[in-house]
């Protein structure tokens, strides 16, 4: 376990103890919604687990590594951007998929941007928020959504 986990499992427990001391019957009340809630998505949490393993499998981390971990980074990177843009699927499942795409060769920027821009962009339900919204504000949202998406995957390769 790296530290950074550590670091995270140390203060959670640190927090439950101190919810317990602070109010003991409203600490154990949220314990049983949590464990329900966590009951009725035990079934999506299994889903996403073998939609990942299904899509690493159909996908070698060949095709993976000389995609989005090739030389051409900035290419890479577009690429990955437009694919998460276009993409719709929920942010609890992107994440552990992404985890796999690098663990499988994927460069970090590549694998952020399409992240962000997954989480960020909505090119398939654009039509939905341009009638809620109108279209000015729906394009302007999802153009500015794209360009920080990808200053933000250029900062974590920067970073990283």
């Amino acid at each position: 376990m790296d530290g950074f986990t550590l670091l995270f499992w140390i203060i959670s427990i640190a927090l439950v103890i101190w919810a317990i001391i602070k109010d003991k019957k409203s600490t154990f009340k949220a314990a049983k919604k949590s464990k329900a809630m966590m009951g009725s998505m035990i079934g999506e949490i299994i889903a996403i687990i073998l939609l990942i393993g299904l899509i690493i499998t159909l996908v070698p981390p060949e095709t993976i590594k000389r995609t989005l971990g090739s030389a051409d980074n900035f290419m890479a990177t577009i690429v990955a951007a437009l694919a998460g843009s276009i993409t719709l699927i929920p942010a609890f499942v992107a994440f552990p998929l992404v985890g796999s795409l690098v663990d499988a060769g994927a460069s970090i920027v590549p694998a952020v941007a399409f992240l962000t821009t997954l989480t960020m962009v909505g090119i398939v339900t654009f039509p939905l928020e341009k009638n809620a919204f109108g279209l000015k504000f729906a394009l302007v949202r999802n153009v500015a959504s794209f360009v920080s998406a990808l200053l933000i995957s250029i900062a974590m390769g920067v970073i990283l």
